[in-house]
């Protein structure tokens, strides 16, 4: 065969079946939160014994990590899954639009944000002021914005316990970060009129000190790892730690989580609306790899059955809030027809 009639026919054999993908990898690859992941490995696991395609590897690399993973591009060397504790931005849609990534967004469910300490330490029963004021790089005094002042949590209400503030948390790459400074510092932001008035005036001014963490100490990034901020709050009872709902309601007997405005951080208050730290979950599926690696659309299936992510599923015994009964009937629909997210 002449050369170019070699290449040819090369090239015609590669449109036609696609990239060597599936000979590169036959097992479902997913990153992204670390909230969500125990909820991803269970799924993962059940999926992995009642299917003939093999257990799903899965990365916990923080909402914004697995972001950057997933969107990065297609193939066999880029994740096919990813997930998040908080919503896709639009900057990192733009960026997977930009690489030919076609998405499905999957809503899970819910989760709630929880300050938690020591199961024996003194309990906490906070207001979003109070937080803000605890882990802001400044706060308001005197008519002025001034390097956060307070060192312990008494400084900022006698109420509160005479202890340092130690606050154990998530990085920037974290959605249960994201979260949290958006729910929570800026809420107790917006509590102080000259802030509420500079967030009509100027949001990204306001967004700069409302979502800016001091860096003094008082908070400690301590990674993706939940489990880790769990055994340092066992061994550090002065010690205060966030992360998701999951993670305390596995822990209870280690643990116990702060009052915010007076409402616990409990499974029903959470569904109810009526805790003031919460925010949905989600997965996003690689449509360009759904004919490239098997299992994928099996892995949805499993992920949105009613036994799975239900009132009485198995995740919610592992901490998941499930979405209401109609929004799950939506959800479910969308993601077993690989609907295409634009935002």
């Amino acid at each position: 065969m002449k050369r170019t009639a070699f290449v040819a026919a090369a090239l015609a054999g590669y449109f036609l079946a696609g990239p060597a993908f599936a000979a590169d990898r036959d097992q479902i690859r997913i990153v992204g939160s670390s909230t969500v992941f125990p909820f991803a490995t269970a799924v993962a696991e059940t999926y992995g014994k009642t299917t003939d395609f093999k257990t799903p590897v899965i990365e916990s690399t923080g909402s914004g990590g697995g972001m950057k993973l997933f969107c990065a591009g297609v193939g066999a060397e880029h994740p096919d899954i990813t997930n998040a504790s908080r919503r896709i931005k639009e900057s990192e849609f733009a960026k997977c639009t930009e690489n030919g990534i076609t998405i499905t967004e999957v809503k899970i469910g819910f989760d709630g944000i929880v300050l938690a300490n020591a199961i024996d330490a003194a309990p906490f029963n906070l207001t979003k002021q109070q937080i803000f004021l605890a882990l802001a790089k400044v706060v308001p005094q005197d008519g002025k914005m001034v390097a956060n002042p307070y060192m312990k949590w008494s400084d900022i209400d006698s109420s509160l316990p005479d202890q340092k503030i130690e606050v154990m948390g998530p990085p920037p790459t974290s959605g249960t970060r994201d979260a949290f400074v958006e729910l929570a510092m800026e809420g107790g932001a917006k509590t102080f009129p000259e802030l509420a008035d500079l967030k009509k005036a100027d949001k990204s001014a306001f967004k700069a000190i409302a979502h800016t963490i001091r860096e003094d100490g008082a908070y400690i990034e301590a990674g993706e790892n939940d489990n880790l901020i769990v055994q340092k709050l066992e061994a550090n009872p002065n010690a205060v730690g966030i992360f998701g709902f999951s993670f305390l309601d596995q822990n209870a007997d280690k643990i116990k989580g702060a009052k915010i405005e007076g409402v616990a951080p409990e499974f029903e208050l959470i569904a109810a609306g009526d805790y003031g730290i919460s925010r949905a979950l989600y997965f996003y599926v690689k449509k360009e790899h759904v004919d490239m690696v098997p299992g994928i659309n099996e892995y949805v299936a499993e992920f949105t059955e009613e036994g799975t992510w239900g009132d009485e599923g198995y995740l919610a015994d592992k901490g998941l809030i499930p979405l209401p009964e109609a929004d799950r009937n939506a959800a479910r629909e969308a993601a077993v027809s690989l609907s295409a997210l634009s935002m």
